[in-house]
């Protein structure tokens, strides 16, 4: 990792150094848009093509049968059922818990309003596979849309699908698993095919390609919703001098481990601490199975000393982490002074780790600074909400008035007349 002294930095200076690495686009937005194209126009077929040539593939069905996830859930081993039905009980727990209420309010007497809330009708998930198959988000992105009331969720996972994400997608409700990944996955997943179930919003998290093609499938009317932008994964720790430095280092490379282009950052007015972490930081990487992805991402990584807590709070809200983990003396204090965070770990006995599989919180989170203006994942992103208002006439006598002069303010005659007509009615009525 590379250390900075943050106050020898110019404010440019501090900037560029808290800039993530650019996401190198080389082409890929002509490249996506042409397999969505392909996927609208051909269906069903495009899509065997499309992996016989990108995955290297050949797709006996594009959709798993009953026996297909029966045999699946044979192969997983009774020890990972029970660690995740551990991890739904928390996951369900903390999630069930953010159901939403309606809201009925008289705002005078009879002016009625309420607040009401809707499950999106059809969701689709798409889960990465291939060298790092991500059981746990199936779990993240599954249960929540069960508990809000989904009608029809769906599953995208890259072919073979990894079996313990079949046995979880089925033990969480989901309606049908579809052996597709990558752009043409997401591709399906906002148009639909023969096969596959057109949504209406799309959840996951994926490679640089999925990623691009949520965007571009989010921007067409015709498409899909999506849960929220998403770069590579990172975290940021602030720890003192009290701090366990090989905590530290395990912290930073669970992150690390995820990609070349991950992101950790330690900021601390300890240099003594920065340094034993790196000495942490070599110990254990070596021993990492994924070490040469870890020492990719750490290249790109920062170190800043800083003068005080009061200071690493001030830097990490200008950076806005998807992941904030917070090794002081004591971590509680500082939580009313973070913001800009996709998901806070406080103490030296909460890893990263724990959010990421049976703590409950969810692991789906903003990345790339978006957290400044994204929520992490939670039971509302599979709802949307709408309002009621009621008048009778003795409500609407009571505001028409000033609806009237309003709208006559802002020139929109037809407003002021949809009122003026009533109470007129109203008035020769009385």
């Amino acid at each position: 990792m590379q250390t900075f002294d943050w106050n020898r930095l110019s404010k440019q200076e501090q900037a560029d150094a808290l800039r993530r690495p650019a996401l190198a686009q080389g082409g890929r937005d002509a490249q996506v848009a042409d397999i969505i194209e392909k996927v609208r126009a051909g269906g069903d077929a495009a899509l065997r093509e499309l992996t016989r040539t990108l995955d290297k593939v050949e797709l006996e069905r594009l959709q798993l049968t009953e026996e297909d996830i029966a045999a699946a859930g044979s192969r997983v081993s009774e020890e990972l059922k029970a660690a995740i039905e551990l991890a739904i009980d928390n996951i369900e727990a903390f999630h069930r818990a953010q159901l939403p209420s309606p809201v009925v309010l008289d705002t005078k007497p009879g002016v009625r309003c309420e607040l009401h809330y809707q499950p999106i009708e059809k969701v689709g998930l798409y889960v990465p596979g291939g060298s790092a198959p991500l059981v746990s988000t199936v779990m993240m992105l599954a249960i929540p849309a069960r508990l809000a009331g989904c009608e029809r969720v769906v599953l995208c996972s890259p072919p073979p699908v990894n079996d313990a994400i079949v046995y979880t997608a089925r033990r969480c409700g989901v309606d049908a698993i579809y052996s597709l990944g990558g752009a043409q996955a997401v591709a399906a997943l906002a148009y639909g095919t023969e096969t596959v179930t057109k949504v209406d919003k799309i959840f996951g998290p994926g490679n640089a390609w999925v990623t691009e093609a949520k965007g571009q499938v989010s921007g067409d009317v015709d498409g899909a919703a999506i849960d929220m932008p998403a770069g590579p994964s990172e975290v940021l720790v602030i720890a003192d001098e009290s701090a366990d430095a090989a905590f530290i280092a395990s912290d930073l490379l669970s992150q690390a481990e995820h990609g070349p282009d991950s992101q950790v950052i330690l900021v601390t007015p300890s240099r003594a601490l920065a340094e034993r972490v790196d000495a942490a930081l070599a110990e254990q990487l070596a021993a990492l199975s994924r070490a040469d992805i870890a020492r990719r991402a750490l290249a790109e990584s920062r170190t800043f000393i800083c003068d005080d807590l009061a200071q690493a709070v001030a830097i990490s809200n200008a950076y806005a982490p998807e992941h904030l983990i917070v090794q002081t003396e004591d971590p509680r204090a500082l939580l009313p002074k973070l913001r800009n965070a996709g998901s806070i770990f406080l103490g030296a006995w909460t890893p990263e780790s724990v959010g990421d599989y049976a703590s409950g919180t969810n692991h789906t989170l903003p990345t790339y600074g978006y957290a400044r203006t994204c929520s992490s994942l939670g039971l509302a992103d599979y709802q949307r909400r709408y309002t009621v208002q009621e008048l009778s006439p003795a409500g609407l006598q009571a505001i028409g008035p000033a609806v009237e002069l309003l709208a006559a303010t802002e020139t929109l005659d037809a407003h002021k007349n949809a009122v003026s007509l009533r109470l007129a009615k109203l008035e020769k009525q009385a």
